[in-house]
């Protein structure tokens, strides 16, 4: 039993801290980073590629469409990506 529970406990201290995932619906473009220990932030807070470039410029980090973005009223998704 006590073998048990040490496996248990390390198994807890060894996994990853969890962050907050930001997927804001409001903006189209979402920049997700890297950081140390494998944490991983996506940042839903960009209206263009263009300026979610810009700040991931020299850092380990991508930008994404936001899949949880909705759009314009009456546009279909293929026409959304088209606008950055």
């Amino acid at each position: 039993m006590l073998h048990l529970l040490i496996l248990t406990g390390a198994t807890m201290l060894a996994i990853a801290p969890a962050a907050a995932q930001r997927y804001d619906p409001r903006y189209p473009v979402c920049l997700q980073s890297w950081h140390a220990r494998g944490l991983t932030v996506i940042d839903c807070s960009y209206v263009s590629i263009a300026q979610c470039r810009a700040t991931a410029s020299g850092l380990a980090a991508m930008c994404q469409e936001n899949p949880y973005w909705q759009g314009s009223p009456g546009r279909s998704s293929r026409q959304q990506g088209r606008d950055y």
